[in-house]
């Protein structure tokens, strides 16, 4: 398998204790993780092969990186729990910093931890900083020209490398435009997002609202809002029409 060329590989060593449980049980302990950025997007952990406390089974194959050189799969298996080809290794990688290191697959560990608190979708970024903003411009969203939102009052999410976002109290919003979809999404900052698609006569025009009913603590201040995609729909602040921003969710 050849893994895509993402660019410079960026390490750095992190202070917080980091585990992950497989099946119940403990699959990785460390005090020494890595971060490492394979994308520019987040950052994965990589852990000293010492740390990983489920037993490494060689798949066979390999994973090959133009940064990060030859991979060497593993099952990672725990008591009677094996999470397939869930750990990859690089003994004789380009970049010295991943020798005698073991990238553990997120989605494959039924929890992972920092210190003794749960994290979701991946490692936080930190360089990623998440501001929630209390203001009182006029924000107005619309839907080909049907307005489905009109408030004094939001709280303006600002997160880095993305668009601003405007949570609006539910008073605000016109609820009776919206539909639950059933999506779901999670955040590492912010945590479980549930989605809205809009109503407008008989179209349905999918997952274009969300909300966090209970964000994580850090987030609070967003907690029961409402959100609109910018990228999709047409927002009006303080009278002026706002170019649709470009991102990966445009």
């Amino acid at each position: 398998m050849t893994e895509p060329n993402n660019g410079q590989v960026r390490v750095e060593p992190c202070a917080k204790r980091v585990r992950a449980y497989l099946g119940g049980h403990l699959a990785v302990d460390s005090v020494q993780p890595r971060l490492v950025w394979e994308h520019p997007y987040y950052p994965t952990y990589y852990l000293p092969a010492a740390d990983v406390r489920g037993k490494l089974e060689p798949t066979g194959k390999t994973h090959h990186s133009r940064e990060r050189g030859d991979g060497i799969e593993f099952d990672l298996v725990t008591e009677d729990v094996t999470a397939p080809g869930a750990a990859v290794s690089y003994p004789d990688s380009p970049v010295e910093e991943l020798r005698g290191l073991v990238r553990v697959d997120f989605e494959a560990m039924d929890e992972w931890f920092e210190e003794d608190e749960p994290i979701y979708v991946h490692p936080r970024d930190p360089y990623t900083r998440v501001d929630i903003l209390a203001s009182s411009r006029h924000i107005r969203v619309e839907l080909n020209g049907e307005t489905l939102a009109d408030s004094h009052s939001p709280r303006i999410l600002f997160e880095t490398g993305l668009p601003a976002r405007y949570y609006l109290p539910l008073t605000d919003v016109r609820m009776e435009l919206l539909r639950p979809s059933g999506t779901q999404t999670r955040c590492p900052y912010k945590g479980t997002a549930a989605y809205f698609s809009i109503r407008l006569g008989d179209t349905d025009h999918p997952d274009l609202v969300w909300i966090y009913r209970t964000p994580l603590p850090e987030s609070q201040k967003i907690a029961g809002l409402a959100c609109f995609y910018n990228e999709k729909l047409d927002i009006w602040i303080d009278g002026e029409l706002q170019p649709r921003p470009v991102s990966k969710f445009s």
